[in-house]
């Protein structure tokens, strides 16, 4: 039990040193920094952080949510990031155990959970997070190979050519779009993941969850809030990633 809680917290740190890198990419991809090159810095005064003020969680603490240099307050964004990966990563290992699966859903974890905060405010999602999910599902292709080929070959298409079709067919008959571009792409990219069963039933999961959502949001506020689709995907994907081989045996058993 020892070892295992050691594990753990292991899995834990090294998930919320991740998650200070999801916060990079979404601080400064919807502004088209550069992720590698610029240095952290106050979204206030400018002042460039030392490292000591970018260890995850325990910085946010020490210096109460403000600057060092200005005392501008920091978003409480930064530790519930971290936080989230870190403690994603843990329930990702419990339910998957150790393998490369859970290294490879994992890293999804921490892409999606940049889409679903990124697309949030700014109803975009970035083109290299959907290619870089793509390069997951083309790294779990191989894992599975030969077997689940296929599989995952026709889960790459299953979702996004019908949401495709939605796109192309909502703007002809009611002049507006059904989806946005990097859903689609999104789609795609974890269908490439899943596969074509799972990635079916995330997209299912996506949108329950997205209408009774934004549903209660939309009665709670009395405001008509535009659609992040995105938040609600990435939801669906996880739980697929996590249940949906369990999900869809049930399923079937249940009907047979």
């Amino acid at each position: 039990m020892l070892a295992e809680f050691i594990l753990y917290v292991i899995i834990f740190l090294y998930g919320i040193v991740i998650g200070s890198f999801s916060n990079v990419l979404i601080c400064r991809l919807p502004l088209k920094e550069n992720i590698a090159t610029h240095r952290s810095h106050c979204m206030t005064c400018g002042s460039q952080i030392q490292w000591y003020d970018l260890i995850p969680l325990v910085s946010y603490i020490i210096l109460r949510g403000r600057c060092r240099h200005c005392g501008a307050g920091i978003s409480a964004q930064y530790p519930l990031v971290e936080a989230a990966n870190g403690f994603g990563y843990v329930f990702i290992f419990a339910n998957l155990g150790l393998t490369w699966t859970s290294i490879l859903t994992c890293l999804l974890f921490t892409i999606l959970l940049a889409i679903a905060v990124i697309d949030w405010r700014t109803y975009e999602i970035p083109f290299g997070l959907n290619v870089t999910i793509g390069v997951l599902g083309l790294i779990k292709t191989i894992i599975d190979y030969p077997m689940g080929l296929w599989e995952h070959i026709i889960g790459f298409f299953a979702v996004s050519i019908f949401m495709l079709i939605c796109l192309y067919a909502g703007r002809l008959i009611i002049g507006a779009d059904c989806f946005g571009g990097g859903d689609i792409k999104l789609m795609a990219a974890a269908g490439l993941f899943l596969g074509w069963k799972c990635i079916i039933l995330a997209f299912l999961a996506g949108c329950i969850l997205g209408a009774v959502i934004h549903s209660v949001r939309m009665r709670m506020s009395g405001d008509n809030h535009m659609l992040a689709f995105g938040p609600y995907l990435a939801a669906g994907i996880m739980i697929a990633a996590l249940w949906g081989n369990t999900f869809i045996q049930w399923y079937i058993n249940l009907i047979f």
